[in-house]
């Protein structure tokens, strides 16, 4: 049985200071403060919640077993408006003992503070605008079917890659990411960063990431990530440039259960 303490669910997220925790850097950047009027919300237990309704999205953070209890009590509450979750690690495992479970994926949530050191091939990068999104849309299909953001979203407010180092400057792209934010709170999002499947390995990854963090950095005063927990090239990576990896978290989907 999962017990926990609920306040009203229009509880202020931050009055238990779970923002300031390790492991709670999602809330701390991901949920907007003071609270948009509307916004659903639990607290309570050393775990707090909020709800995306456009997308039927529960997060949570805080002790796992706490975050759960306010997930499924999200769900019994609203049962046509809940419909996927994230969690800290091991959340889906126990909202699984109440409700079905399914299509479960661990990621970490990754930040930084500090722009990283210059990299060499920064100075190759260029802004893109929206006469570049069909090009931008053709390369990514090619080297990234699964890209999380695509050209013409409006959560994006960058577009940026690199170039075949030709020597005229209009070379074929070769790598290429976005700025995007975090529905609730706006805050910078680093996303659909890719990179030419036959060049990868020299570098160009890592200078556009470098440069789209300096980027947010020096506009935004931080920049955040997700990252696939397997993922070990990006594991190492996002390490050298500088993004904590302090928040282990995993997201599922509510099987229906009518």
């Amino acid at each position: 049985m999962l017990a926990t303490t609920l306040v009203p669910r229009t509880a202020d997220l931050f009055g238990q200071g779970l923002e300031h925790r390790s492991g709670a850097a999602l809330l701390r950047f991901g949920a907007a403060r003071p609270r948009p009027a509307g916004r659903i919300s639990w607290s309570g237990d050393g775990a707090a919640a909020w709800l995306d309704e456009a997308r039927g999205h529960v997060w949570s953070v805080g002790e796992a077993q706490a975050a759960a209890g306010l997930v499924v009590r999200a769900a019994h509450g609203l049962p046509d408006g809940v419909r996927e979750f994230t969690g800290p690690r091991g959340t889906d495992a126990l909202v699984g003992r109440h409700l079905p479970v399914t299509d479960a994926v661990e990621w970490v949530f990754r930040w930084t503070l500090e722009e990283p050191p210059v990299h060499p091939a920064e100075e190759r990068v260029v802004a893109f605008d929206a006469s570049h999104h069909e090009e931008l849309l053709a390369f990514l299909r090619v080297h990234s079917p699964a890209h999380s953001t695509g050209p013409g979203s409006s959560d994006v407010s960058l577009w940026a890659g690199i170039r075949a180092d030709d020597g005229d400057g209009d070379g074929r792209l070769v790598a290429c990411g976005a700025l995007s934010s975090l529905r609730d709170s706006g805050a910078p999002l680093m996303a659909s960063v890719a990179t030419d499947a036959g060049l990868r390995g020299q570098g160009l990854g890592a200078a556009l990431t470098s440069w789209l963090t300096r980027y947010a950095v020096r506009r935004h005063g931080f920049c955040t990530l997700w990252q696939l927990a397997d993922n070990a090239p990006a594991e190492r990576l996002y390490t050298r440039l500088g993004y904590r990896n302090e928040d282990p978290c995993v997201s599922a989907r509510l099987a229906p259960t009518r």
